[in-house]
């Protein structure tokens, strides 16, 4: 396989993983070619290479600074914006992992937290859906602090505890 065409292949499935995780398709598409980039790249030659309109690049070149994975560069005596992505694997996940933890994991907490908080917990049903609702909150807060501690880990302890697990 030919470079460009393993690059193009990168740029795809990274783009499909994305949506997977919510990120939409064409932001992912976006970070991978920046990911995979030797130097910045302007908005017309991300335009050019993905094929996308000059607003999608702009929405999704913000919203990829916005999660800490692409930083603007400004070139002296140029009036382009260039932009690269951070190239450290370890950084990019723990700031994917932060990121997701904000808007996914903290938001299902403060539900779960505001929903225990019943008018009449003497309700037939009552206990039911408080065990239910306090499984979750159990639940979904190992998995905030286990996020937590990834995030705040060095390379090699992560390694060690997810070796540890297989």
């Amino acid at each position: 396989m030919k470079l460009d065409e393993a690059k193009g292949q990168f740029i795809q499935a990274w783009g499909t993983l994305g949506g997977n995780w919510g990120i939409s398709r064409t932001m992912s598409q976006v970070h991978a070619l920046l990911l995979l980039a030797n130097a910045p790249l302007s908005s017309d030659e991300i335009m050019a290479e993905l094929q996308i309109s000059r607003g999608n690049v702009n929405m999704n070149v913000r919203a990829l600074i916005e999660w800490g994975l692409v930083f603007k560069i400004l070139k002296p005596g140029d009036r382009k914006e260039y932009f690269a992505a951070e190239k450290d694997i370890n950084k990019v996940a723990k700031q994917i992992a932060k990121e997701r933890r904000k808007r996914e994991l903290q938001p299902v907490l403060a539900i779960l937290a505001d929903v225990k908080q019943l008018d009449d917990p003497t309700e037939s049903t009552a206990d039911e859906f408080l065990t239910l609702v306090n499984d979750l909150e159990q639940f979904t807060s190992r998995v905030d602090r286990t996020l937590d501690k990834f995030i705040r880990s060095d390379e090699n302890w992560f390694y060690k505890q997810l070796m540890g697990l297989l």
